[in-house]
């Protein structure tokens, strides 16, 4: 059955990714051939080089260039197949540069607090993520950076109240990302009153399994 989902990195680097991806009936892959999986998830982790979207360092920090080699690769490969693409927190800002867009480097007010994530709310426009949670909804947040300018043929789909992108999908690849943190709202992590991340995995395995 698919529903192999690709992974850059090891499994004990992204152990709440394979569970939720479990949890939804698929297959955490670390290693091997991408070409064998039906889909690719660019989880949350440390800043992109800004040099990769024309600018110096001002505030970017855990820098790991062999990750974003190996990511950028991986994109080029999916998205040249046509098969589906799910990025979370720094996915969402990889997918954006690697479209060609840009990021604010450091943006106050949505990192975590003493290790635990915010949450706030967010509205959304008419997309996959309006049919799973509607048009407004609360999520968590944990990230220092954000879009800027959006990469060509992306579409922003979710805002906070003070207008960062929460959400995107590509017009004509099957290609979505949130800023925000399913694999930490679900199972153990789950929030009352927040999205139930389970929701997401589960709609992006049964669109890696067309």
């Amino acid at each position: 059955m698919k529903g192999q989902i690709y992974i850059w990195g090891s499994e004990n680097q992204y152990e709440n990714y394979a569970e939720a991806i479990a949890a939804a009936g698929g297959t955490a892959c670390f290693g091997g051939d991408p070409k064998d999986c039906d889909g690719l998830l660019l989880p949350g982790g440390g800043d992109l080089e800004p040099w990769r979207y024309g600018q110096e360092n001002r505030g970017s920090r855990d820098l790991d260039p062999v990750r974003d080699r190996a990511e950028w690769d991986l994109l080029d490969r999916f998205t040249a197949a046509g098969r589906p693409v799910l990025g979370i927190c720094r996915g969402l800002q990889t997918i954006n540069v690697f479209f060609g867009g840009t990021l604010f480097q450091d943006l106050p007010g949505h990192c975590a607090v003493e290790g635990t994530d915010r949450l706030h709310s967010v509205r959304t426009l008419p997309s996959p993520f309006s049919v799973l949670y509607g048009e407004e909804n609360v999520v968590n947040s944990a990230h220092h950076q954000a879009v800027d300018r959006l990469g060509s043929g992306l579409r922003a789909v979710q805002w906070t109240g003070d207008g960062v992108v929460e959400a995107l999908c590509h017009q004509t690849l099957p290609v979505w990302a949130v800023q925000w943190h399913p694999e930490r709202l679900r199972g153990r992590f789950a929030k009352c009153g927040a999205a139930d991340g389970d929701l997401l995995f589960a709609w992006f395995l049964a669109q890696c399994r067309r």
